[in-house]
């Protein structure tokens, strides 16, 4: 049997700014999203009737039935299908990893069957969207909004200290849903600008994620101090923060650094693009 295999990268936020909220309940974002060189792996192959099994260093608690977003994104694609997803990434950690996964599927899927998605992405969830691009996009509304950018390559260190950070929690934690947008992204000027100008933007959720889980804090004022960071700051929902550093040397050896003083987070240095 032939098997299809897609690359789920994380998902970064470098941006989050929470711009409202709809009666419906769903909060209006305006965000940057960057993707890693890290992530999950998905393999598809054809079957008689539907299959998930999840391996790897995060695949523990991962769902491996018609919960998972894999499974719901082949069912919805009409292919009886085999999944075998490969957890690299920590799973509820504020980097996409299930709408990645989801992404990864839709995209072997595609390329197994040879026709093109036949449902809309976002039904599966608000960053499924934006992960189909899987590069650099300006992300609206409720996920909706998805404009592929191009974007230097940037070199980070990412940081999970092991933590649950509920999405849910950290959004009724967050007491004003209504704050300004972005500002205008510099259409000049090579990555030191684009860095100046993300220190200049927010993640909304930071401080309310930090509220809930203090040792987001200590991860932040550790990737600061680190020789050569230009920006530390928490991705999506938390409780996977990024920093920003000048070279790839820098980030690697930040990301040793870490990984000696605290062997029990999760640490990596990665391009971002």
């Amino acid at each position: 049997m032939v098997t299809t295999e897609a690359f789920a990268p994380a998902k970064i936020n470098l941006t989050l700014h929470v711009t409202g909220q709809r009666s419906d309940g769903y909060h209006l974002l305006d965000s940057y999203v960057v993707f890693a060189d890290v992530g999950d792996t998905v393999r598809v192959t054809r079957a008689e009737e539907m299959a998930l099994t999840v391996v790897g260093p995060f695949a523990e608690g991962v769902p491996s039935d018609e919960t998972n977003l894999c499974w719901k994104a082949a069912e919805r694609f009409g292919l009886p299908v085999a999944i075998e997803l490969d957890k690299q990434l920590p799973a509820a950690a504020g980097v996409g990893g299930g709408s990645s996964d989801a992404a990864a599927a839709i995209r072997a899927l595609e390329q197994m069957s040879g026709q093109p998605v036949p449902f809309d992405p976002i039904v599966l969830g608000a960053d499924v969207p934006v992960c189909t691009v899987a590069h650099a996009a300006h992300m609206q509304g409720i996920g909706d909004y998805v404009m592929p950018l191009f974007m230097e390559p940037m070199h980070a260190v990412l940081v999970n200290p092991g933590v649950p950070v509920p999405t849910g929690a950290v959004f009724d934690a967050l007491v004003r849903k209504a704050n300004p947008p972005m500002e205008p992204w510099p259409e000049d000027g090579g990555p030191d600008t684009a860095v100046r100008w993300l220190g200049q933007q927010r993640n909304d959720l930071q401080a309310p994620a930090i509220a809930l889980q203090p040792v987001i804090g200590a991860v932040l004022d550790d990737l600061a101090k680190l020789v050569g960071c230009q920006l530390a700051r928490m991705s999506g929902s938390g409780a996977t923060c990024f920093g920003l550093f000048e070279s790839e040397t820098a980030a690697a050896n930040g990301a040793a650094t870490l990984r000696d003083a605290h062997p029990g987070w999760w640490v990596t240095n990665c391009h971002l693009r």
